[in-house]
């Protein structure tokens, strides 16, 4: 493939300069080089990292195996394969498009292609339904070969901190949460009543860091105490007996939902449902629901319709899914921050692409306010300042109840603007478009359009239908008069609101300015009412700001500043990456688990005859049950009851061992096994006959798959219980990880015993005895 580098780009470049009038800048072709050499190519906003994709894709393409482009949503999936597709159908490649809702033969043709957009979540979730279906023609993937992740920071690191999950709902009364809400919010009145009187006498506290909230042992009584009043357990009976204690689950995903958890922040109600907003881009995860209760507890904290718990039916960490792929690399505007981690997890470098024009915008040292109104009041006054000037800016905020706060500042001041956040995710492209024009004013979340450029001047609508050819030219003359005019005014001002938790988050939203070589200015509003600055920032040296004696309005301005947020950011991505590793150390374990598995369904999948399988399988489980009735050939020590009793029971066979017993007395266990094993496949062939060979494999796939899924889903189930509990064998001086292994591979070992004998018990019972 290295060999065909040189003419394959040669043929993308020139093709391109044909059919887009773009031809790859030298820096791109760099791009497309790390890219085929699986690493991470870091190219500034605004550098083309679309068309330099298109390089490395056209490559792989190549070999006919399949290329993998994933954005980060499905809007980008659509707008990138349109947009390439021209290309790519003039180089003699197909490309297709992967959305979720599509039917199984859409998906398939998709797949088909040389070259599939879609998103992460869409391959991934696709992966593990293909390794849930009853019949090998409805998998939609093929083999996974090549890669390429559009904003792998973004879906490597961001969205790897849970593992995407498909699950069935688990029949249950919810009413309960409705009831434990009620309790919840009594607990909280009476706490904060306590609290007033002494701080000593609360029911919990709360760790704001980890999203986290604690009883004390005042708590545990009050609670108690509720729920005798509300008679979900008896006035004599304790909180932790066995069948109580799932009501302190109860009890701790409620206090969280109504305490932790915020609207317009961590979620929104939309169409009378709870939607989770995504904390680093701020969008929508219309599929995605909190795990423990926390979903159904803010569902009644919200009175919305509260649906029912899931049950894991299959689950895949986002790291363990890209591994499967031969090849993969990636890009972004912001990955050198983490390029230990990518080097760790993933294998990936991260290489660093100079960018085309040389980086002018100007990024100004962070103000910090005492107070949040007083940072507010700065934000406003900087807006007006440019727009007194034209100059368009964009304010990035870090929740949609931030960015409408300071919407409704302007709204009462007079000045137009735009608001784009979770809850007009489908103007984004458009709002993002415009953000570049004179005196426009945007204000976003984290996602601040990802994947779109912000020109300044905004984009000149080529969908449009002009009525001359004159008018199209006098349009794109007014867009570069406009361009020219932003450009010596100072470019597009960023204004930060606060900072993020990641310093990549950051990066982003200035990336946002000094596209191409042009000019831009950014600059970041702190208070010490910040979550960041609070939570993370030392008291002594939030007490020590304090007693500066600042005026109202008066700011902070030094690279101390900038030093003490970036040591603050850097704590706090180290305890994401060691929450990711630790996730990815677990699933690991896993993983080894899913893929045996995997392959043991594949392989009933695959089959067209059960026959062989059947009957060697059978013969093993009566040999093993034979052994434990039969410890020794004496004869003596058979135990012939209970084999007749295993028999009928778990194979509703009868036969009468005794009789046979008492005519073969000088037989040996393998006689009695192999007397056994000929009467069954005597009723095995008989069966066939009854039902035809075709529907006679139909049902004992589906009694085979069936039963495997349900032990799997059930494993995941303990799995998880495990993983959650397992951190106190470090009160017993031991190893939890290593804890973790020995018991998973008790159980698993376990469970795929049980499981051999529970699949043959029931096709035994069911086409055995016709």
């Amino acid at each position: 493939m290295r060999n065909l580098l040189p003419e394959a780009f040669a043929v993308v470049r020139e093709s391109s300069k044909r059919i887009f009038n773009m031809r790859h800048f030298d820096v791109q072709l760099l791009g497309g080089i790390v890219l085929h050499n699986n690493c991470i190519a870091e190219m500034r906003t605004g550098e083309g990292k679309t068309l330099t994709s298109t390089l490395s894709a056209y490559l792989n393409a190549l070999l006919g195996f399949g290329v993998h482009i994933v954005t980060m949503n499905e809007y980008l999936a659509k707008r990138d394969a349109k947009k390439n597709k021209e290309l790519f159908e003039f180089l003699g490649l197909t490309v297709g498009i992967n959305l979720s809702g599509m039917s199984i033969q859409q998906k398939k043709e998709a797949y088909l292609c040389d070259i599939t957009y879609g998103t992460n979540h869409e391959f991934c979730f696709d992966y593990l339904r293909d390794n849930m279906v009853f019949s090998k023609k409805d998998r939609v993937q093929r083999k996974l070969y090549y890669v390429l992740i559009d904003e792998v920071d973004s879906i490597l690191i961001d969205e790897a901190r849970t593992p995407l999950v498909i699950s069935g709902p688990v029949q249950k009364s919810t009413k309960i949460y409705h009831i434990i809400n009620n309790i919840v919010l009594i607990l909280i009145e009476k706490n904060q009543k306590n609290m007033k009187v002494n701080k000593k006498n609360g029911y919990y506290f709360v760790d704001e860091k980890n999203k986290q909230v604690f009883f004390t042992e005042l708590g545990f009584i009050e609670i108690e105490k509720l729920l005798i009043q509300y008679k979900l357990i008896c006035e004599n009976e304790s909180l932790y007996s066995i069948k109580n204690i799932i009501f302190l689950q109860y009890v701790i995903s409620s206090l969280k939902a109504n305490i932790v958890f915020n609207c317009d922040v961590d979620y929104i109600i939309k169409n009378k449902k709870i939607v989770i907003i995504d904390e680093h881009t701020g969008r929508m995860m219309l599929d995605r629901r909190w795990s423990d209760g926390i979903h159904q507890a803010i569902e009644a904290k919200e009175k919305v319709k509260i649906f029912n718990e899931n049950q894991t039916l299959a689950s895949i960490t986002l790291q363990n899914y890209f591994k499967l792929y031969n090849r993969i690399s990636g890009m972004t505007g912001t990955a050198y921050t983490e390029e230990f981690e990518f080097k760790m997890i993933y294998n990936l470098d991260t290489i660093v692409i100079p960018t085309h024009c040389p980086m002018i915008r100007k990024d100004f040292s962070d103000l910090l306010y005492v107070s949040e109104e007083e940072k507010i009041i700065a934000v406003i006054e900087d807006i007006k300042t440019c727009i007194s000037k034209k100059q368009p800016v964009l304010v990035g905020t870090t929740s949609i109840y931030k960015s409408e706060i300071i919407s409704k500042k302007l709204y009462q001041l007079g000045i137009s603007h735009n608001v784009l956040n979770a809850k007009c995710l489908e103007k984004e492209a458009g709002i993002i478009a415009e953000a570049g024009r004179l005196s426009a004013v945007t204000i976003s979340t984290n996602m601040a359009g990802r994947g779109t450029d912000i020109i300044l001047g905004g984009c000149l609508n080529k969908k449009k239908k002009y009525f001359s050819n004159f008018l199209y030219k006098k349009n794109k003359e007014n867009n570069q008069k406009e361009h020219d005019y932003i450009v010596s005014i100072g470019g597009l001002h960023i204004i930060g609101t606060e900072r993020h938790e990641s310093r990549r988050i950051d990066n982003q939203l200035r990336g946002r300015s000094g596209r191409q070589g042009d000019p831009g200015s950014s600059r970041f509003y702190l208070s010490m009412e910040d979550p960041l600055i609070r939570l993370f920032v030392s008291k002594k040296v939030q007490k020590m700001i304090k007693n500066f004696g600042l005026k109202f309005g008066e700011p902070i301005q030094h690279n101390w500043i900038n030093k003490l947020v970036s040591y603050a950011q850097k704590k706090i991505e180290n305890h994401h990456f060691e929450t990711r590793k630790r996730l990815l150390e677990y699933d690991d374990i896993l993983d080894k688990q899913r893929k045996i598995i995997y392959t043991i369904r594949n392989n009933i999948v695959n089959m067209n005859d059960m026959t062989l399988i059947i009957k060697k399988r059978l013969l093993e489980i009566l040999t093993k049950m034979i052994n434990i009735c039969c410890p020794s050939q004496n004869i003596k020590q058979w135990d012939v009851s209970l084999i007749e009793k295993f028999l009928k029971n778990d194979f509703n066979f009868s036969i009468s061992i005794i009789e046979w017993f008492n005519k073969n007395r000088k037989n040996s266990r393998e006689d009695l096994v192999n007397t056994i094993y000929s009467r069954m496949l005597y009723q095995y062939n008989r069966s066939k006959k009854v039902y035809g060979s075709d529907y006679l494999c139909i049902i004992e796939k589906n009694i085979m798959l069936n039963t495997l899924d349900f032990f799997w889903s059930e494993h995941l189930s303990f799995m998880e219980y495990l993983r959650s509990g397992i951190h106190f064998q470090c009160y017993a001086q031991k190893d939890p990880k290593q804890e973790y292994i020995k018991e998973s591979y008790f159980v698993f070992s376990n469970m795929l015993d049980v499981l051999q004998y529970t699949i043959f018990s029931k096709i035994v019972k069911k086409i055995f005895n016709v």
